[in-house]
């Protein structure tokens, strides 16, 4: 049964449009040729995801996300956190509307759960392609 939920831990900010990534990000998985399961999508500050990187990561690091992957047999489930901070200065950084970053940062999760990777320059071009390609089918 497929379950995606939006959180805010330590920050004050709500997603607008809930039941649009939804259905958004079930048509990713689906094309994905995956199955939706529990998703989890916890937004939050720097200092939180901070802790977390520290803490299950052991990275002393800044990063706009951070995903758990529960994926069994191609179901797809995880927690993913967002930095809303991260999401904000990278909008800015790449002179991006702020919906759209914090809509790639949301893919790129979920792709992460799809098996896709963006250590090499081969699989993060990869990865921007498929992120590029569903951004286009948002609502």
């Amino acid at each position: 049964m497929s379950t995606i939920s939006f959180f805010s831990e330590d920050i004050d900010f709500e997603l607008i449009d809930e039941s649009n990534y939804i259905s958004w990000l079930q048509n990713v998985v689906e094309s994905e040729n995956k199955i939706s399961g529990e998703l989890s999508f916890v937004f939050c500050d720097d200092e939180y995801l901070h802790k977390i990187n520290l803490q299950y990561l052991n990275h002393d690091t800044y990063t706009d996300i951070i995903t758990f992957d529960y994926t069994e047999s191609g179901v797809i489930a995880g927690d993913i956190f967002i930095s809303i901070d991260r999401v904000k200065e990278n909008a800015l950084l790449y002179n991006k509307p702020f919906k759209n970053e914090l809509s790639r940062v949301i893919v790129h999760g979920v792709l992460h759960l799809a098996g896709y990777k963006d250590k090499s320059e081969e699989e993060s071009t990869l990865m921007r392609s498929k992120e590029d390609f569903y951004l286009n089918l948002l609502p």
